[in-house]
């Protein structure tokens, strides 16, 4: 099939008749599609050893190449150090199973996408690099599936859908009283009296209005983003790698570009906001995420973090979870922070979260407080996102949350928006009615 797209956006060049796929266009650059690039179809680490031409290791940085990354997404433990976020000792059983007369009406949802193609909604999910969805309404599961490499209780990247958890958790503790985001950077992290963060509030930080002498592009790997996340550990490092050692000792060395106080989303933020709330609990953030979250939501599986040499876990961008947990967190939010009828984040900070009422707000027609996406669309959406298609996308308008993981062939949401932005608003609007 031929599909005619705006510039920039994906464009489909063929299919192949024995309904395994086949390719697109994006940005110049062809590659196989949601079908063909199936790695249980392409045997990515499939045997007893698997083939050489088979294997993904983390060193060289294979591991985010595609269409290996389809595989790795699911199993970065098996190539990299990490802590585990363990859950709690009464976890609950599973969310349950979808009715068929629910997930039929799911996936035979039709929608318009930006382009004006009229899609259906489990053909989208395969033109999007759907690695799984799982679909709430008002708490009961309406729809879920899993392709490729993905399981139900497989953790798989959230990416910077990790900056919400960590947003989330710094929120909590201000509205506690153990934190105050009036005070500058510094009251907490005397490391950083010399950096970026030397005049900086916590508020500003929590916001993303910090000017920094950064650059957020995760395809150039002389960008500072690269620096950081091969000091991180989320990145491989070179031979012969002498930058910084760890997450903190290249939070030593931003320094500062502009006024705070504008928006400019910038990786490095969240990472001192762990920090921040490491050293003022006492507990790393891996401690505070099973404290916090996973034990009082009953997570069923037990997730975990890429970690630095130092074991300090990475904050912006370094979470895996299972689908079902990531759905829950969402549930806890849309529910303003009570779950089986015990408060477990303060009402306050989900009501602040989704107010709209914020002070910088972008040109997108979004704002963004404390480390979440807000939509100000009709269904009063707030969304959690990642690189490579993450998302957590709650809608108290619908009483609905989406939970979704993928694997796209590149880190840019502009990639699936125009496909996934139009089919998210369709189902609250199916599931409103």
């Amino acid at each position: 099939m031929v599909v005619e797209v705006m510039q920039g956006k994906p464009k489909y060049l063929s299919e192949q008749s024995d309904g395994e796929g086949g390719v697109l266009e994006f940005e110049g650059r062809t590659y196989l599609d949601g079908r063909a690039s199936d790695p249980r179809l392409l045997g990515w680490m499939q045997g007893s050893p698997p083939p050489a031409d088979k294997q993904i290791s983390f060193e060289g940085g294979r591991f985010l190449d595609f269409p290996e990354i389809r595989w790795s997404l699911s199993h970065m433990r098996e190539l990299v150090p990490t802590v585990p976020v363990q859950r709690g000792a009464s976890a609950q059983t599973s969310l349950g199973v979808p009715s068929a007369a629910d997930a039929a009406a799911v996936e035979t949802l039709t929608f318009s996408d930006i382009n004006g193609r009229v899609r259906r909604f489990d053909e989208a999910l395969f033109d999007t690099y759907t690695d799984g969805i799982v679909v709430l309404h008002r708490g009961r599961l309406v729809f879920e599936r899993y392709f490729g490499a993905l399981e139900p209780h497989l953790p798989h990247a959230c990416f910077s859908a990790t900056k919400s958890y960590t947003g989330t958790l710094t929120a909590v503790l201000v509205h506690e009283g153990v934190l105050d985001d009036r005070k500058l950077i510094p009251h907490y992290l005397p490391e950083l009296r010399r950096t970026a963060w030397a005049d900086a509030t916590l508020r500003q930080v929590m916001d993303m209005q910090t000017g920094l002498d950064y650059s957020e592009d995760e395809a150039d790997e002389q960008s500072s983003s690269s620096v950081y996340m091969r000091a991180c550990r989320t990145r491989p490092r070179p031979v012969g790698y002498d930058g910084p050692q760890t997450s903190c000792d290249y939070l030593r060395t931003v320094r500062k570009e502009g006024a705070h106080g504008v928006f400019a989303y910038k990786s490095v933020n969240t990472q001192v906001l762990a920090w921040v709330s490491a050293r003022a609990t006492g507990r790393s953030f891996a401690q505070l995420l099973h404290e916090r979250l996973w034990v009082p939501l009953g997570c069923e599986d037990e997730g975990y973090l890429v970690v630095d040499p130092a074991g300090i876990p990475s904050a912006s961008g370094g979470l895996y979870a299972s689908l079902h947990d990531l759905a829950r967190f969402g549930e806890l939010i849309r529910n303003g922070g009570m779950c089986n009828g015990k408060e477990v984040i303060p009402a306050s900070v989900v009501r602040d979260l989704q107010s709209g009422d914020h002070p910088a707000k972008l040109s997108t027609g979004y704002s963004y407080r404390s480390q979440w996406w807000v939509t100000h669309n009709e269904l009063g959406a707030i969304e959690a996102r990642g690189i490579h298609g993450q998302r957590l996308y709650i809608a108290p308008g619908a009483e609905m949350v989406i939970a979704r993981f993928g694997s796209q062939p590149v880190a840019k949401a502009a990639f699936i928006d125009p496909i996934v932005v139009p089919q998210m608003l369709a189902l609250g609007r199916l599931l409103r009615g």
